[in-house]
């Protein structure tokens, strides 16, 4: 099955590459190759074609529900690799201002409808056309299609992440490589892209690299919005997180229930990443009216804990939350109510905590400050290995599978059941 999915991914991707490309140089008289990548993908539509048809299967039989969340979803993610684009060249690479009813510039009413109709019918028709021609072929041919498309996506994506942050030293062998891509695309299309940055300026004619901002060095610690302040909102946005629902969930339900994430420490991933994000994608709209923001943590807050339901679900094989007797659920996934709290916690977050916690975080000495990170880091890394671990062998108990291996008799020793019980009381099997 996971090499369907691969194969699927890649598939939407040509496929999206193919519309992008035609209608843009349709309109625009000439050749134009819209993929950020040399290669003829669109990576974009693979992952949202992917991530819709796992994510959603359950909604197969309710064409409503389906429709709005891939239109949801596919909506959020053009909106976050637009956000992430302009992050590392500074410019829109794409802007739908011009449209009506756009948002932001990268998302607008019409293509959402489109996504929720192109997402609909890939769920319930197109997946299992695709998947049972990609069946006919020897197995053996299907492992090997998969590993050489991803070879060639890995190595098109180093070059493409080079040329758009401008580094070429030591690249000089891969930039070859993908020039014999780039050809490779030229005659599939009859069309010449000679080079990976030039193409992308011909593409989306808004970059001007000379524009670029210089950075400057700093002498401050996690200053901006970078990796050491990223992973600071990360740990403080998890540890709060845990608490926050543990309380609430003390005040709602009348008891104390572990909240977290992990085996060790009250850290909430589900909280953390949404921190990140919301940090991410919200940092330069943070002058922003506060509705604006509310709207999107309302939607997008909806729709990442959906995510995060259904992926953690076939991952660990449990259940870890429950909606289902609160009024206006979804799957039990998510509620009314909880999205609207992420609208609020995305306003709190981005107009109040943000600047004061940046602040706090920014008086770190820098040399200690960057000790401290690493060590931190060590440990969620070594906390989130062990936590999936244990989570695994918790599952293979309950289907009564024996211990065989020495990491599976050291889960069970020292995470049996009743300990598991109490970190993770609302886990279910599925």
């Amino acid at each position: 099955m996971s090499y369907d999915f691969a194969m699927l991914f890649f598939l939407y991707s040509f496929f999206g590459w193919v519309t992008e490309t035609v209608v843009k140089s349709l309109s625009k008289k000439h050749f134009i190759n819209r993929g950020f990548f040399t290669g003829p993908f669109c990576y974009i539509y693979g992952f949202s074609g992917v991530l819709m048809s796992i994510v959603f299967r359950d909604l197969a039989d309710q064409p409503v529900f389906l429709f709005l969340g891939c239109a949801v979803l596919a909506t959020a993610i053009e909106w976050y690799t637009g956000k992430f684009l302009e992050r590392i060249n500074y410019h829109k690479w794409w802007d739908y201002s011009k449209k009506k009813w756009n948002f932001d510039g990268y998302i607008c009413l019409q293509y959402s409808i489109l996504w929720g109709i192109l997402g609909l019918l890939a769920v319930k028709y197109v997946n299992h056309f695709f998947i049972h021609i990609f069946q006919w072929l020897p197995e053996i041919l299907r492992v090997i299609a998969v590993w050489v498309l991803a070879g060639i996506a890995l190595l098109d994506g180093i070059a493409s992440f080079a040329a758009a942050f401008h580094i070429k030293k030591g690249m000089y062998a891969i930039y070859r490589w993908n020039s014999h891509l780039d050809r490779w695309t030229y005659r599939l299309g009859k069309w010449i892209v000679s080079h990976v940055e030039r193409r992308m300026v011909k593409a989306y004619p808004s970059i001007d690299h000379k524009e670029k901002a210089t950075a400057k060095k700093s002498t401050k610690f996690a200053e901006g919005c970078g990796f050491y302040k990223l992973f600071w909102l990360f740990f403080l946005g998890a540890f709060l997180g845990d608490i926050i629902e543990t309380v609430f969930c003390r005040f709602s339900m009348g008891w104390w229930m572990s909240r977290s994430s992990f085996v060790w420490g009250p850290f909430s991933v589900v909280w953390g990443m949404a921190i990140v994000l919301a940090t991410v994608l919200l940092y330069k709209d943070r002058e922003r009216p506060d509705r604006h923001i509310f709207l999107i943590g309302t939607f997008l807050g909806g729709v990442y804990e959906y995510v995060c339901s259904v992926l953690t679900e076939i991952v660990f094989g449990k259940v870890f939350w429950d909606y289902s007797k609160i009024p206006f659920n979804l799957g039990g996934r998510i509620n009314l109510l909880f999205c609207l709290f992420w609208g609020i916690a995305a306003v709190i977050w981005i107009k109040l905590l943000f600047p004061r916690i940046s602040w706090l975080i920014e008086k770190i000495p820098k040399t200690p400050g960057k000790i401290i990170t690493w060590i931190a880091l060590i440990f969620m890394v070594v906390n989130a290995a062990v936590s999936m671990m244990a989570l695994i062998r918790y599952d293979a108990r309950a289907n009564n599978e024996p211990a065989d291996s020495a990491w599976e008799q050291l889960m069970d020793e020292y995470f049996d059941d009743t300990r598991m019980e109490v970190i993770y009381p609302s886990a279910k099997p599925r």
